[in-house]
């Protein structure tokens, strides 16, 4: 019997996502490693569904001994119409120790010189935007002085 190849996956631009941060919060050393939470306060999701962010997200990092940030983020975003979206992302930030120093005192880096990339979970009671929970997204992040801009990818 011959051996049945799966398809090659693509990528096909779904949303574009600007979240606002407040200030950080850094609950220093626990026992999962040096946590900091960073809220969410504010933004826009545009492309396969327009939205506005909800404040009260947050980011519940994790900084590692070698400098990366493993990231951990929870927040809502509500339609025009009022339908809600959670979305979750995980991933890494991760860079050589000036680059994400410079990135921690909010000082502009390009993003060439850092790797900032994540997965993300959708999830809605919206019929019109089911299809968002049978698909697997991955997004390259920008980590400026306030927020934070990715475009998300739908996996094929």
């Amino acid at each position: 019997m011959d051996a049945v190849t799966a398809p090659v996956p693509g990528l096909e631009r779904a949303l574009d996502v600007e979240a606002r941060l407040g200030p950080i919060e850094d609950h220093g050393m626990t026992r999962a490693g040096h946590r900091r939470v960073v809220p969410i306060v504010g933004g826009h999701v545009r492309g396969l569904f327009d939205a506005e962010i909800l404040h009260g997200g947050a980011d519940w990092q994790l900084v590692r001994p070698d400098g990366a940030v493993e990231i951990d983020t929870r927040y809502s975003a509500r339609t025009a119409g009022g339908e809600h979206v959670f979305i979750r992302t995980f991933g890494v930030r991760s860079g050589p120790p000036g680059v994400l120093a410079a990135l921690g005192r909010g000082e502009p880096v390009d993003p060439s010189e850092y790797y900032f990339r994540i997965g993300l979970h959708l999830e809605t009671s919206a019929p019109r935007l089911a299809g968002l929970e049978r698909s697997i997204f991955v997004a390259s992040a920008v980590r400026e002085a306030d927020l934070v801009r990715y475009t998300a990818y739908r996996v094929t």
